[in-house]
């Protein structure tokens, strides 16, 4: 799964990674985001088909949801069956979208302890997780837009940490990953493999990550 990352590059250089119109100068750097917490998304603006970059609620709450606590269980997706299942096959098909990391985290057992690790690429650019987001209107009450974040087999980098990691999109497919006109889970499945090893790299952090309400460079250092 993918419980924790960061998303540190500046509004600038997301807009130009990203292809937006508009610098998103709300963007603010985080160093250990943890779900129901705001992330930073691209997507296709539902008029328009222009991309835009909002701030979303992490744990999905499916349309359909009686109780927004669903959102808990809800911060990962299993790509493989995502398309299946009622949560999320209906995002899968047109309310897909990239979430925005630099890294992320995941936890090695080491006995009864465990360690953290960070994982990025080893250029340190900024990236995208493939996500799907949904929107949640209560009766009387204030929508909530929510997304989750696909996982997938681990590759050879993480592999010796976790059984699973999420999903990073490579810029290529961004259109396609973005189209909500593409429906066809055949074209859209080839985008959720692992990112190539080569291009990734992990190191052990200090247990402050392990408490979200440490938010600072610190928790990216090595340990």
């Amino acid at each position: 799964m993918c419980g924790r990352f960061s998303q540190t590059a500046s509004p600038e250089v997301v807009a130009e990674q990203f292809g937006l119109d508009d610098v998103p100068l709300f963007l603010k750097p985080r160093y250990n985001i943890a779900p129901s917490q705001p992330v930073a998304v691209v997507r296709a603006h539902l008029g328009s088909g222009k991309r835009e970059c909002v701030l979303l609620r992490w744990g999905l709450i499916p349309s359909w949801a009686k109780d927004p606590a669903i959102g808990y269980k809800m911060i990962n997706a299993r790509a493989e069956t995502a398309s299946e299942k009622p949560a999320f096959r209906g995002p899968f098909r047109n309310r897909r979208c990239l979430i925005l990391a630099d890294g992320f985290y995941e936890w090695q057992r080491e006995g009864k302890r465990k360690q953290p690790f960070y994982i990025r690429l080893k250029d340190r650019g900024p990236f995208a997780f493939a996500g799907l987001w949904d929107k949640w209107e209560p009766q009387g009450g204030e929508a909530v837009e929510s997304c989750t974040i696909l996982t997938t087999g681990p590759n050879d980098v993480l592999r010796p940490i976790h059984e699973r990691m999420p999903v990073i999109v490579d810029p290529q497919a961004y259109n396609l990953w973005l189209n909500p006109t593409v429906q066809q889970v055949e074209a859209i499945q080839p985008i959720l493999q692992p990112c190539p090893a080569d291009r990734m790299e992990a190191y052990p952090v200090s247990l402050l990550v392990n408490n979200p309400r440490h938010d600072a460079p610190a928790c990216l250092e090595p340990a």
